[in-house]
């Protein structure tokens, strides 16, 4: 109260009632009082926006003045804040306002804010609360995962925000399948279709949702779709073509008979992720035969045979019976035409 006492003895009363009226603010000016000191309104801002808090003085003889709970931000145009983003403005269209702005503003600016105007020494008090909301964040999301076929996978999810915002996750396909809200995904006995990008979005009323996918890979063993083979004559170039689905993608290895077949002398193997393919060039009777193709990677095995033939070389019948053929049509076209 020592400072109270000096600034009446100085002259500045405004100073003097604000400072009486901040030691005991909290307990005479309850939320919620009607008369003279009441709750005017709540202002809803989001984080990082500029908030504006209205008041306005009776008349151009008036004095205002700015408090934060208990603390003193502006005793007229005097700023008792060191705050940078905290100023007091008036509006062009009337030049008794007195609003306070807070600019960039943050939770910690959340509360309660009271301004008082003074007229003919008798204080009126106008009480603001500024409500903080923020955007929705996500702070945490699990690493890309892989499990074999059949395991269990559990994917963590969690954010911030004010109000709290909701969490849901879908799995990123053409069917786009969505899961129960939570902070936790559960998968358990997973399966091949189940891989892929999992997207979690964390979702409130303040603004767009806060998205991040996560990768899931899903092991399985190797297994073959297509083995096929073209028939080519002898001194030609033959091609047999294998293809399997596995991950990791598979090896892949080849076999006529028995006997395992490598590169060189007129073999060729190329393999690209899920294909190989076998070429010979300058086909003998001997290479003819049954050949396998093998598909391997650290969770299995699959096989697959195909016989490689030489073409027929008549599939038709032989050549004298295709000439028969050929001179009885043509004496069927004669006689015919001499009926005509």
């Amino acid at each position: 109260m020592i400072a109270v006492r000096d600034a009446c003895f100085s002259g500045h009363s405004l100073t003097a009632v604000i400072l009486s009226l901040s030691c005991f603010l909290p307990s005479c000016l309850p939320m919620g009082r009607t008369g003279e000191n009441k709750w005017t309104e709540t202002v809803v801002t989001r984080q990082g926006d500029t908030a504006l808090l209205r008041c306005y003085l009776t008349d151009g003889q008036s004095k205002g003045a700015w408090l934060n709970h208990s603390s003193i931000i502006f005793t007229g145009s005097d700023k008792w804040s060191a705050d940078p983003r905290v100023s007091v403005v008036s509006s062009v269209d009337s030049k008794h306002e007195y609003s306070l702005q807070i600019q960039k503003v943050d939770v910690t600016d959340e509360g309660r804010y009271t301004c008082i105007v003074q007229n003919n020494h008798n204080p009126q008090s106008n009480h603001i609360f500024l409500s903080v909301k923020v955007p929705p964040k996500i702070n945490i999301i699990s690493d890309d995962v892989t499990v074999n076929e059949g395991g269990y996978v559990s994917l963590i999810c969690a954010a911030s925000g004010r109000p709290e915002p909701t969490i849901s996750w879908r799995h990123i396909t053409p069917l786009a399948k969505k899961y129960e809200s939570g902070k936790q995904l559960n998968i358990s006995g997973i399966t091949r279709d189940q891989a892929g990008e999992y997207e979690c979005s964390a979702q409130n009323d303040v603004a767009s949702p806060n998205t991040k996918t996560v990768k899931v890979t899903v092991n399985f063993p190797p297994t073959i779709h297509e083995v096929k083979a073209t028939g080519v004559g002898v001194a030609r170039s033959a091609l047999l073509r294998c293809e399997a689905a596995a991950v990791p993608p598979p090896a892949f290895e080849w076999y006529r008979g028995s006997r395992r077949l490598t590169r060189g002398h007129g073999t060729d193997i190329k393999t690209l992720s899920s294909r190989s393919v076998l070429s010979m060039t300058n086909m003998t009777q001997e290479r003819y035969g049954n050949y396998t193709c093998m598909a391997v990677n650290k969770l299995g095995t699959a096989n697959a045979s195909v016989s490689l033939l030489p073409p027929s070389s008549a599939p038709y019948g032989n050549s004298s019976s295709t000439v028969r053929s050929s001179a009885c049509l043509l004496l069927l076209l004669s006689s015919l035409l001499c009926l005509f």
